[in-house]
C-alpha cells in the first residue's frame, strides 16, 4: 500500500486472485467428496495445450476434494489409425461402421493410445494419480449390437452397440484409492463376451455417471453451449430443465442430439446436473465447477425450475 493508502498494482492483482479463490469456496463445499464424471472430447483431445489444461483441471478437482472420473472417445485417433492400416472409415447415421477388422484397431487406440496419453498427462502431477480402465475390462460396460435406420432402410453397423449394463466396481476401487479413473468407451458384447463393441462416448459417460450416482456430468464440446436458435450466438442457453430439453430436442442440430440425449438420460436417472461445456476454452472445467459464470449449458431436474425454487438467473448462485 502506498503513502496515499491505495493498493499497489501487485496488491490489486493479489486481491483479484484472492477474490477468485473465495468465489470457489461455496462450490468446493458443495462438491467436496462427490463424484463428477467428465466426458473428454472435441478439440481438447487433439490440441496439446488444451490437453494439458484438461489434465490440470482434473488434478485440481482431485486435490480440491472431488472425485473426477474421465470418460473418453477417440474419433480422430481412430480414423488416423484405420487409415494407416488401409481400412476405410465409413459412417452411417452418425455412427462409424465397425467391422471385425476395425474393432481391433478401435480397441487398441482407445484402451491403449488415447487412454495411456491421458493417464500420463495426469501422472505428470504425481505418480499414480491416473489409472486406465478399459470399458470392456472387468465387464465395466456390457451392451448389445445396434443398427441404424436411414430413409426407412435398416443398416448393419458391425461391432457398434448400446450399453445395457454397467458394473462400476473397478472405477469405485480407483476412487476409493484416491486415483482418477480414465475410462475408454468400449463395451463387451453381451451375446458374445469375446467380442468388443464400439459405443458412443457421450452415452458411456452418462451411463457411468448414473451407475456412480454422480453429482455432476460434464461433456466437453467445440461449441459455447446449446443454442435455442442455431447459429445465433445470443441464443445460447445457460440452464434448461428436463421438460424444456425434451421439447427442444427434435429441433436440434444432429451433432448435438446424442450429447443432449445423454445429458437428459443422466439427469432423469438422478445425476444432479449435466453440462455441455466449451472445451476450446482453457480450464473450462474449473470455470464450470467453481465460478458463477459457468462455461456452457446445464441440464437441471424439473423441480429446480418449480415455483418457489430459485429463478434461472439465480441458479448458479445457489451453494
Amino acid at each position: 500500500m502506498d503513502n496515499d493508502g491505495l493498493l499497489t498494482e501487485d496488491q490489486e492483482l493479489a486481491a483479484v486472485k484472492a477474490a477468485t479463490l473465495i468465489e470457489s469456496l461455496p462450490w468446493i463445499k458443495r462438491y467436496s467428496g462427490k463424484v463428477v464424471v467428465v466426458k473428454f472430447g472435441g478439440n481438447a483431445m487433439v490440441n496439446d495445450d488444451l490437453k494439458r489444461a484438461f489434465a490440470e483441471d482434473m488434478v485440481y478437482l482431485r486435490y480440491a476434494g472431488l472425485h473426477p472420473v474421465v470418460v473418453h472417445g477417440g474419433g480422430p485417433q481412430i480414423s488416423a489409425a484405420l487409415e494407416q492400416q488401409g481400412i476405410a472409415s465409413e459412417f452411417r447415421g452418425g455412427y462409424r461402421v465397425t467391422t471385425t477388422e476395425a474393432i481391433t484397431v478401435v480397441r487398441d487406440v482407445l484402451a491403449g493410445e488415447v487412454n495411456r496419453e491421458i493417464v500420463d498427462l495426469l501422472d505428470e502431477h504425481g505418480a499414480g494419480l491416473g489409472v486406465g480402465v478399459s470399458g470392456d475390462g472387468g465387464s465395466l460396460f456390457s451392451g448389445h449390437k445396434r443398427g441404424v435406420v436411414i430413409d426407412g432402410e435398416e443398416f448393419d453397423l458391425g461391432h457398434v452397440g448400446d450399453i445395457t449394463e454397467v458394473d462400476p466396481t473397478e472405477v469405485l476401487a480407483a476412487i476409493e484409492a484416491n486415483r482418477i479413473p480414465v475410462v475408454s468407451s468400449i463395451a463387451i458384447d453381451e451375446s458374445d463376451p469375446e467380442q468388443a463393441l464400439n459405443v458412443n462416448a457421450d452415452a458411456a459417460a452418462a451411463a457411468l455417471a448414473i451407475a456412480l450416482r454422480a453429482s455432476k456430468l460434464m461433456m466437453l464440446t467445440d461449441v459455447p453451449g446449446l443454442y435455442r436458435n442455431w447459429p445465433d450466438r445470443d441464443s445460447v442457453i445457460d440452464l434448461i430443465s428436463v421438460d424444456e430439453l425434451r421439447e427442444l430436442l427434435p429441433s436440434l442440430e444432429s451433432g448435438m442430439i446424442p450429447k443432449m440425449t445423454a445429458c437428459l438420460d443422466a439427469v432423469v436417472a438422478g445425476v444432479g446436473g449435466a453440462t455441455i461445456i466449451d472445451g476450446r476454452i482453457p480450464h473450462s472445467i474449473l470455470l464450470e465447477v467453481f465460478t458463477l459464470r459457468g462455461a456452457g449449458t446445464e441440464v437441471i431436474p424439473n423441480e429446480r425450475r418449480a415455483p418457489g425454487h430459485l429463478a434461472a438467473a439465480d441458479e448458479r448462485n445457489e451453494a
